[in-house]
């Protein structure tokens, strides 16, 4: 839509003022966000009217209220323009930052209702009609947008505050005469007027709060101002660069106005690829209801899906090393796919009006129309070219006969018809068209993707960065490797191995934090210094005297114990460490699988910003038979015979790990009883669609 984009933190200060609460102004583009700190207004003004000149396609934010409350423009018997109008005419400002917005504000007081709505005369003189302290006023304090903005958890002030701690009421007496000047420059004020090459918007900088108190601790030196225009000039410049700006500006318009963003407020944070993460998840979401002790497979998956977001932050990169990444933002077409209307066919083309339904002959052009070399000219009406698959249609082509159907004479072509109208053809965004969105966000980027990417000219797209996991065993009778000696009651550690691999599948980073003994000093270093999005511990997550992690999760962390109503893999400790979710799996690596399986694999998708994944099943005979009692959900190792039966394997035991090698996927029973004989349908998961490859 726009070639930059402006962000003005406006300022109705009294003198020319750098630094803290002055004017400043960020400017983002393809090349990157810069910003301008400016001392006075009438310089500002200068400063965006050289913009304004400059040709390119241009959005003005501004951090002032463009409008009043409608009761007080009805009061006025103008409209938004208007009111733009009589400031401009009324308001005054010099070189040296010198305004009587006071005495414009007084005037409107006596206009409206003689000693308010307008109050907060900071200065030490007093100014008749204009109050210091807040009256009581029937007309309403809040513009629809900012009544809108305060239920999203945002704080406006209200436009009739001229002094006090963040008023902004001076700000908007100030500029709208710079915005009505602008308008007269040729810009258009959104969304009272149509989007144009330059369009002013309002805007609400602190909109990005958390992104820039975050920002902030990163650049202590930077003026919270500066970091305000900058974060959401990039925010706003990364969605017009990925083509998902559009939406922003979809509103009805009415006298009041609106802010740009509202209701849009996860898209701008999730736009900002060096500055805006995503919110943290809180201590107690993984906490369950007091009084739950069994927990059914399915709650427990419905409290995890409510409880979790996307956790990583955004980056934009080449769509050709996008392979494997998770899409953060909408993928639009920059490009139409075919762009122009093309031959599906080795053929002849002509203009189908000049055919009948009999033979036909038709005089042939010289020249030909083929993929990468258009035609030169037109053909004219009565005549046809030879054309080739994926050619541009010349103008005056419509229509292309099949090479097969075809005879020629030397001079003509000659085929029977009647031929039908676009025979043969392609038409422009018959695939994909211009503008249109080709892939949703949340979709992992596979090889066919690529391709369409390229396809449409997507040459950048926005991914979220890798998830980054975590997994430590722990243990006294584990041994690290399987190379090491093992003494007769210790074993090797197979849930390590297993479960990088698995998450290496699944596309994550996989981080090993090694085997730690039953020592919780040893586990607490370990945790802290884990540096992951997300963490995977193997043993320990039980009540018992050596279970260290579950109680070290208890007393230095936040603990969620869930008995889950499942088998294999009944305890499955849930935590929060420093601010890192823990997933505390059980030491059994066959219970591990399956937890890993059934929980991990939604939720690790799901805060990889992928969305949350349902295991895809379908029905098969079984070729095995149980009696299963009720009250707990099921998952036997299984695998498709060569009729498509489900075989379970020999042993439920669940240190045989063999089985997991053995089967191919996994069989879910029910939570209820079931009596399973031959040929009874059974849900059956393969392994592919759970990520094991």
């Amino acid at each position: 839509m726009f070639d930059r984009i402006a962000i003005l933190d406006w300022s109705a200060a009294g003198t020319p003022k750098t630094g803290k609460d002055s004017i400043w102004l960020a400017i983002a583009d393809g090349s990157g966000v810069r910003s301008e700190n400016i001392p006075t207004r009438m310089q500002a003004e200068e400063r965006l009217s050289a913009l304004l000149a400059e040709g390119d396609r241009l959005l003005i934010g501004v951090d002032f209220s463009l409008s009043f409350p409608a009761a007080a423009l009805e009061r006025l018997g103008v409209d938004a323009a208007g009111l733009w109008r009589h400031l401009a005419t009324n308001h005054t400002d010099t070189a040296k930052n010198l305004s009587n917005y006071r005495h414009v504000a007084a005037e409107l007081n006596q206009r409206l209702e003689g000693d308010g709505p307008f109050w907060g005369n900071g200065a030490k003189a007093d100014t008749p009609h204009l109050p210091r302290t807040k009256p009581a006023s029937a007309l309403p304090e809040w513009r629809a947008c900012e009544e809108v903005a305060q239920a999203n958890g945002l704080n406006p002030k209200s436009c009739w505050q001229l002094a006090g701690a963040g008023a902004v009421g001076a700000q908007s007496l100030t500029g709208m005469p710079m915005v009505y000047r602008l308008r007269e420059q040729g810009a258009t004020v959104w969304p009272f007027d149509p989007i144009s090459r330059v369009t002013i918007a309002e805007v609400y900088p602190s909109i990005l709060s958390a992104e820039v108190r975050a920002h902030l601790s990163r650049h202590p030196d930077m003026v919270l101002d500066q970091a305000q225009v900058e974060l959401l000039a990039q925010a706003l410049w990364v969605l017009n660069a990925g083509g998902t700006l559009p939406p922003l500006f979809d509103v009805e318009p009415t006298k009041e106005g609106h802010i740009l963003g509202l209701n849009h407020e996860l898209a701008l944070r999730a736009a900002e690829p060096s500055a805006i993460l995503p919110p943290r998840l809180r201590n107690d979401c993984f906490a369950m209801p007091q009084g739950v002790n069994w927990v059914p497979v399915d709650a427990a998956l419905d409290k995890l899906k409510q409880a979790l977001h996307p956790i990583k932050g955004v980056e934009t990169i080449n769509s050709h090393k996008a392979q494997g990444c998770i899409l953060a933002a909408d993928a639009v077409a920059r490009r139409s796919n075919p762009p122009r209307p093309n031959s599906a066919v080795d053929g002849y083309g002509f203009a189908h009006e000049a055919t009948s339904d009999g033979p036909q002959k038709l005089p042939l052009l010289q020249g030909r129309a083929a993929a990468g070399q258009p035609f030169d000219g037109a053909v004219p009406h009565g005549a046809a070219v030879r054309i080739l698959t994926g050619a541009i249609l010349p103008d005056g082509v419509d229509t292309v006969v099949l090479e097969e159907d075809c005879a020629l004479d030397g001079a003509s072509v000659i085929f029977d018809g009647p031929v039908k109208p676009r025979a043969n053809t392609r038409k422009a965004g018959e695939d994909v068209e211009s503008g249109q969105t080709a892939i949703r966000a949340g979709h992992v980027l596979r090889a066919p993707d690529i391709a369409l990417l390229s396809a449409l000219g997507i040459a950048d797209v926005q991914v979220y960065e890798p998830l980054r996991v975590g997994v430590l065993s722990t243990g006294d009778e584990l041994i690290a490797r399987p190379d090491m000696d093992a003494l007769p009651h210790q074993i090797f550690d197979a849930n390590r191995p297993m479960l990088l691999s698995l998450l290496n599948g699944w596309g994550y980073a996989p981080v090993d934090l090694g085997h730690c003994e039953d020592d919780p000093k040893l586990i607490e270093r370990t945790l802290d210094r884990a540096n992951v999005d997300v963490i995977l511990t193997s043993g320990g997550a039980s009540a018992g005297d050596e279970d260290h992690v579950s109680h070290l999760l208890r007393t230095k962390g936040t603990l969620s114990s869930w008995r889950i109503a499942l088998k294999p893999g009944r305890p499955l400790a849930l935590a929060m460490w420093d601010g890192t979710p823990v997933f505390g799996l059980p030491g059994n690596p066959v219970a591990a699988l399956v937890c890993a399986l059934v929980f991990a694999r939604p939720a690790l998708s799901l805060m990889a910003g992928s969305g949350w994944a349902e295991p895809v099943g379908f029905t098969v005979p079984a070729a095995f038979e149980k009696h299963k009692k009720a009250g707990r959900r099921e998952y036997l190792r299984a695998r498709l015979n060569d009729q498509g039966k489900a075989e379970a394997f020999k042993s439920e035991g669940s240190g045989r790990i063999s089985g997991l090698s053995w089967a191919d996927g996994l069989v879910e029973l029910p939570d209820e009883a079931a009596e399973i004989t031959h040929g009874t349908p059974v849900r059956y998961i393969p392994y592919a669609m759970l990520g094991l490859r």
